[in-house]
């Protein structure tokens, strides 16, 4: 059975503070630095790179799970995996041979994961699912954060996880206390949280619900 996963997403913590944010989540029971990569191509923002991850590295044992929302991915692998990152999550949507993509990924010693924004069905993941070591299905639309969840989105979660059901499913973009368990029962074990975890008076707390809420669902199932 796959386990709960919980990432806070450092897009939300303070940059000037980024080793001691990483700290301070672990601390709190984080499982995943999630690190979200934005070139202001593929996604109108622009966010942190591969010197970032290189000068954060040192500082933390943390698992860095990186999102590349990036166009031409395959040009960032090298700088990542010498920078450190533990995962690479690319999107489909920005590479014409993801199957080549996840090679190179796995050949540099890190992590390979695809992401799926919104409207993007669900089945263009099923031949690349078991080489992968995650899917992330955003559930909103990538580049911003404080955006609200879209529920619509657990259809393909649910899709995944009755077809793959070892396979770590991601959920990014507004998860929060009052929808964590629509996203545990569709089947998602990895939880990507910015605002609900950072702007909360416990983050703690709201981690240890969304651990709870996975595992309650599970062992209900």
């Amino acid at each position: 059975m796959v386990t709960a996963k919980i990432a806070p997403s450092l897009l939300s913590g303070d940059f000037a503070r980024l080793a001691e944010e990483c700290e301070r989540m672990l601390g709190l029971g984080a499982d995943y630095l999630h690190m979200d990569v934005m070139d202001g191509h593929f996604v109108p923002n622009l966010t942190l790179g591969a010197p970032i991850i290189k000068s954060l590295r040192p500082h933390t044992k943390g698992f860095l799970d990186c999102h590349l929302m990036v166009s031409n991915p395959e040009q960032w692998v090298d700088d990542f995996a010498s920078a450190g990152a533990d995962l690479f999550c690319f999107h489909y949507e920005a590479t014409e041979d993801p199957a080549a993509l996840i090679e190179k990924i796995h050949a540099k010693g890190m992590k390979a994961g695809m992401a799926i924004k919104p409207k993007t069905p669900v089945d263009v993941v099923y031949k690349y699912a078991p080489t992968l070591d995650q899917v992330l299905v955003m559930t909103v639309e990538p580049g911003f954060g404080g955006q609200s969840f879209m529920s619509d989105c657990m259809d393909k979660v649910r899709e995944l996880r009755s077809k793959f059901p070892e396979l770590d499913i991601e959920v990014d973009g507004g998860l929060a206390p009052e929808n964590i368990e629509v996203a545990a029962k569709a089947g998602a074990n990895v939880i990507v949280a910015g605002s609900s975890i950072f702007k909360a008076s416990s983050p703690e707390s709201v981690i240890s619900l969304f651990r709870k809420t996975i595992q309650d669902v599970q062992a209900a199932a």
